[in-house]
């Protein structure tokens, strides 16, 4: 209701006191038409941020001698959230009395995904990444979490020029980002470095060539096979000053531990800043160690308490889900906090350089089981998965 203020301050009283009645005037001469079930607000957040969904495989694809690709449709028939190109889902299954989930970079476009289309390009290493390159049928039913992760473009953070290192694998988000760029959702340009064994080793090659005609700059580069239109060895500081300037560009990593050390260590006489080097995170694996302790995990859920072996080698996330604990979790790299849970006992360490925690988090003794391995018997506090 509109007030204006009076010369007289006694009329602004006298008006004050009629504030009640006006506003019983109001809401009596008001309609009594009921109010909408649904806002499009409301509408828009449930597009964007569905929670967990419930897909299925429809189509699988060979594209190396260890790699495959999977095609997802969500069941209810909606289209998948729009995300940004870089950005991975957790695919979540059941294998025997596990219940087991990764991260997975996303292969197809932002546009795609509003076709009720997703795709994941999966190599054969690890128990679940195994199982989806042997066993997985068309047909078969996951869940599938919403579109996370830090690893895209960002206008106020990056260079206008990014350059892209895979390394194996490590092409499926950049298929993504080239795909995206070529649609005109992102204004970036974009030079890719892609390395792998031979060429037999390199995914999605086609489809690379057909986006190089289109203004993707692709510069494959080969380890243990020497070939015409290809690069040799890896991806070096010599060989990436031969294509870019390397003062003006921010990097894009992706691939494994050992080609970020290798890349980083080419870079580190040049003085970049921290964010002109962009790593994509992976999981936290097992400890190497010889004839690992087995000791006791005690997990409360809400009212439910579960006492189960977890290995001294292996993450509190990897204990339950062994156990057949259905434990919340995403990126499995210590960075996203949706695994963040009590400590009540026991002793502990953490992956090195994979402690994400808040200095809140720390002082009242949460943890992230997902990069967490226990040093004794140990007691924790978990969230409900969705």
């Amino acid at each position: 209701m509109n007030f204006k203020k009076q010369i007289f301050g006694f009329m602004d009283m006298l008006r004050f006191k009629k504030l009640v009645p006006n506003r019983r005037e109001a809401l009596a001469s008001g309609s009594d038409a009921p109010l909408p079930q649904e806002y499009r607000t409301n509408e828009l957040a449930k597009k964007l941020h569905p929670g967990n969904m419930k897909v299925e495989l429809v189509d699988i694809r060979s594209l190396t001698p260890d790699m495959k690709e999977f095609t997802f449709k969500r069941i209810d028939s909606r289209a998948f959230p729009f995300f940004r190109a870089g950005q991975y889902v957790s695919l979540q299954g059941k294998i025997g009395n596990s219940y087991v989930s990764r991260p997975y970079s996303i292969v197809s476009s932002p546009r795609e995904a509003l076709e009720n289309k997703l795709v994941l390009a999966v190599e054969d290493a690890g128990f679940f990444s195994g199982y989806l390159n042997r066993e997985a049928k068309v047909g078969e039913r996951f869940i599938m979490t919403e579109p996370a992760g830090e690893f895209h473009y960002e206008t106020l953070r990056d260079q206008k020029k990014i350059v892209c290192i895979a390394g194996g694998s490590g092409i499926t988000p950049f298929l993504s980002m080239a795909k995206s760029m070529e649609e005109g959702d992102e204004s970036y340009e974009m030079i890719l470095f892609y390395g792998a064994r031979d060429e037999a080793h390199l995914a999605y090659k086609k489809e690379l060539d057909a986006l190089a005609e289109k203004g993707l700059k692709v510069i494959y580069v080969l380890s243990d096979e020497e070939r015409q239109g290809y690069e040799h060895g890896f991806v070096t500081a010599e060989l990436l000053e031969k294509y870019v300037d390397i003062s003006a560009v921010t990097f894009f990593l992706c691939g494994p531990a050992a080609m970020y050390a290798f890349v980083q260590k080419q870079l580190s006489s040049y003085g970049l800043p921290v964010k002109a080097i962009r790593k994509d995170a992976t999981c936290c694996k097992n400890l190497e160690m010889e004839n690992p302790r087995t000791f006791t995990l005690t997990v409360r859920i809400r009212d439910k308490v579960y006492t189960i072996d977890a290995l001294e080698n292996e993450t509190l996330l990897a204990a339950m889900e062994r156990s057949g604990i259905p434990a919340p979790n995403k990126c499995r790299a210590g960075g996203c906090g949706y695994c963040h849970s009590k400590w009540l006992s026991g002793e502990y360490r953490i992956a090195e350089n994979r402690d994400g925690r808040r200095e809140a988090d720390r002082k009242f003794g949460c943890i992230h089981p997902c990069v967490t391995y226990p040093m004794s018997d140990m007691e924790i506090d978990v969230p409900p998965a969705e």
